[in-house]
């Protein structure tokens, strides 16, 4: 089993950043990709970035492009997002997942992850 624990959400205005991290405990040793979606309220839940085991390769969904960028650092079982000038429909609910894969395989469909932390919402003011 691994634990995800996501952190860094809050409320910014337009415009602004945020960090969130996730970090991972349990079963740490296993090569994960991992990914960060959301889901904003009467949505559903939708992809939008993830980082292969290695860092090597990354994906980012098009609304985000540009303006997100996934990183993670495998020594402290960390991953994070980085959100800069950011829109009032990027507010939702953030979720880390972690799925097993080879070291330089990533992700992108929510149904092929297996671990998933609770979430931190992030709200956007116009």
């Amino acid at each position: 089993q691994v634990q995800l624990v996501e952190a860094g959400g809050g409320l910014v205005q337009a415009g602004g950043s945020l960090r969130l991290s996730c970090a991972a405990s349990g079963r740490t040793g296993s090569r994960y990709c991992m990914g960060w979606f959301r889901q904003a309220p009467g949505k559903e839940r939708e992809f939008v970035a993830a980082i292969s085991y290695n860092g090597g390769r990354t994906s980012v969904a098009d609304s985000v492009k540009g303006r997100f960028t996934i990183s993670r650092d495998n020594a402290k079982n960390t991953v994070y997002l980085q959100m800069n000038s950011l829109k009032p429909e990027d507010t939702a609910a953030y979720y880390c997942a972690a799925t097993i894969r080879p070291f330089n395989v990533v992700v992108t469909a929510s149904g092929q992850y297996t671990f998933w932390g609770q979430g931190t919402q992030v709200t956007v003011s116009s």
